[in-house]
Parts: C-alpha cells; structure tokens; sequence
C-alpha cells in the first residue's frame, strides 16, 4: 500500500533512481529529451476500495491552491462537483447502481471513483500546444505552466478524456500536475497521500501495473466477475496512461470512454496528405505560368 512506510522509501528510492532500465518504445520522458531521469511514476486507482469520503479532492485543493469550485447539491447523487475540470483536479464520482434484492437487501450497489488527468503516454495536449505551456516532466507526468500559457483553449478539444480546461478568472488552462512538486522533493502525491483505504496509490508505474493485476485476480475469484483495469495497456489509443484504474464494470458507467485515442493520432499523414496537395498545386501553376509564356 502506498501510504506503508515500506513504499514510501520505494517511492524515494525510485525517485532518486537515475539510468533506470526501460523500454524505449513506453518511455515518453526519454521522448521529451530526459537523457537520464527517474523511473515513470504514476497513480492506480483502485475503486473497489473508495469510499467516497473525498479526501483526494479536498488535499489537492489544499496543496495545489485550487480554488473552490461547487458546494451546492448537483442532483447526482453526493457528486457535487459533476467532473473534472480547471478546479477540479480530483473528482469523486458516486454511482448508484441497482442491482437484483438477491445480490443486496436493499437492491442498490454503490460504485464509487476517484478520476484525475491520466498523463497519457501520447498526449494530444502537448502535440497542440503553441507556447510549450504544457511539457513532459522527467517523471513521464505533464505539467501545464501558469507563466507560460496564453489561454488560447487548443488543449480542451484535443483531451479525449474532457481533463483540462481555461478557468474564467485567469483565462488559463489547468489540470492535474501529479503535484509536480512534491515528486521533486521525494514525496507522493498529496491525494495519494491523504487516500485513508489506498484506494489511490502512487509508485513506479510497471510495479502499480503488477499490483493492478493481481488484484484484479482476487477480486474476480472472490465473485466480482466485471472488475478489470483501465488504461493499463500500453497498445491502447493513448500509449497507456500514466493514471489507471480498476473498475468494477464498464467503462462508460464511470462516465469514460471506453475506447480513447489520442486526438493528434492522423496528423502525421494529414500533413503528409496537405504537402502532397500543396505539392500538385504548386507543380500546376508553375506548369500553367510556363504555357503563358509560351
């Protein structure tokens, strides 16, 4: 568990670790020209385990200084901030899902999420930014920067998640940092942190992956036959995330795409497309410049 005094050296060893052995094709701190930077660091969150109680969300706006962003009655269920958003880092998701009066006596499941930014492997935010406001940190995390970022809104539509967005008093997109500073001092997240049932835990990203799946085992021989992990793939449409979860149903009954890509995936050959047109055109005018002379 992550809060265990036994990970919390692991965590600062592997923080601290340099030249580590990785993969190059799952390596996207290396892609963004860390030569030599720690092992990938990241979340899984397990939602068996949630209770709801909020605590992720009300230590990221402590620590990040986010401001409050809704504490009136939503109408879905006790989820008074709705989804993720520029004051909304951490989002705790309640679902009430009926289920048969045999499962249960009172005929209602809850299932119970904690959703953060996913800092995928191929983040389309980053491919759209003009400024370099959003860049790719040496723990394989993405960070937007307040000083750098000029409010023109392109990473929005580019998130297939709905993660980021502007916020109305600045102007300025914001997201989840993976509290960017404390990783740099030795420190886990402050969500993961304040998480009292470890539904949230942080570490070396392959290690999370190992323990993901184990748990998913024992939870589906103990009865639980919908639980899987979410995002832990790294031949997805998004590289794998950098955040992932275990859930205990489908995807969209959490409010997730079930299958996401990054957004910026064909521009490579929609480029190669435009050149080539560009190409034609400027072959043709030449070609018809040349026949007006004649």
């Amino acid at each position: 568990m992550s809060n265990g005094p036994q990970d919390r050296l692991t965590i600062s060893a592997a923080l601290a670790t340099q030249n580590v052995k990785r993969s190059s094709d799952a390596d996207p701190a290396a892609l963004a020209g860390h030569r030599d930077h720690p092992e990938r660091m990241g979340f899984f969150t397990d939602t068996s385990v949630c209770i709801g109680c909020k605590a992720c969300e009300v230590a990221c706006k402590e620590w990040n200084a986010v401001p409050e962003d809704g504490l009136s009655l939503s109408g879905m269920s006790y989820d008074n901030t709705v989804g993720l958003g520029a004051s909304t880092w951490r989002h705790v998701a309640f679902i009430e899902q009926p289920v048969s009066i045999a499962d249960q006596a009172d005929g209602v499941r809850w299932l119970m999420s904690s959703d953060v930014c996913k800092h995928c492997t191929e983040s389309a935010c980053l491919d759209v930014c003009p400024t370099g406001a959003l860049f790719r940190t040496e723990f394989g995390t993405v960070v937007v920067q307040d000083d750098v970022c000029n409010g023109c809104g392109y990473c929005v539509p580019a998130c297939p998640f709905g993660v980021i967005a502007r916020r109305e008093e600045d102007g300025q997109a914001h997201k989840c940092t993976l509290c960017y500073d404390r990783l740099s001092a030795g420190m886990e997240p402050a969500c993961a942190k304040a998480c009292p049932t470890d539904s949230i835990q942080f570490g070396p990203l392959d290690e999370l992956r190992e323990r993901a799946r184990l748990r998913v085992g024992d939870l589906r021989e103990a009865g639980q036959d919908g639980a899987r992990l979410y995002l832990d793939d790294q031949a997805d449409g998004i590289g794998g995330g950098g955040a992932f979860f275990l859930l205990l149903d489908e995807p969209e009954v959490y409010g997730l795409p079930p299958d996401p890509v990054v957004t910026t995936r064909d521009l490579p050959s929609m480029w190669k497309h435009v050149g080539i047109a560009a190409a034609g055109l400027a072959a043709t005018a030449i070609a018809l410049g040349l026949g007006r002379r004649r």
